[in-house]
């Protein structure tokens, strides 16, 4: 499993990279003017890091409901599907990650980590870590690796 985590804004994509080992970790953002140049961009990184499952944030509502930005969402996962129809793509509830992201920066350093996309990266790495612990709970791989340890 080799997961690409994607924090979609319209001027910033947020990405980070995981794998079976269970642990999300930022990748630098694409921050390109044209979509042209970001989609070139994301397409670059998914043959270099042979993705096969990609993660998209889902911005619902805090009431749970969907909104403008969710149908944004939508709108960018209809355009990545007909880019790479042969990866499947999960979304995941990303209420507060960014928020969560950079509650440990001043507010100054989080407009210049904004402007560089590594706070979105780094909410797409806890969007994407929600989903690998999702998915190695439920595989129970988690549990046989503690049992190996016990052998």
């Amino acid at each position: 499993m080799r997961c690409l985590g994607i924090d979609w804004g319209s001027k910033r994509w947020g990405l980070s990279y995981g794998d079976e080992i269970g642990i999300a970790t930022p990748l630098p953002a694409i921050t390109d003017a044209t979509g042209e140049a970001k989609w070139e961009k994301l397409a670059q990184l998914i043959a270099q890091r042979r993705i096969d499952t990609v993660v998209v944030g889902y911005p619902y509502n805090m009431d749970g409901s969907v909104g403008f930005k969710a149908k944004e969402v939508d709108a960018f996962i209809a355009s990545f599907k007909e880019q790479f129809p042969q990866l499947p793509v999960h979304r995941v509830d990303e209420r507060l990650t960014s928020q969560v992201a950079g509650q440990a920066w001043s507010e100054k350093v989080k407009r210049e980590q904004r402007r560089s996309g590594k706070l979105d990266s780094s909410a797409a790495a806890l969007i994407l870590q929600d989903f690998l612990d999702q998915e190695l709970a439920g595989s129970g791989s988690l549990e046989e690796w503690e049992m190996d340890l016990d052998d």
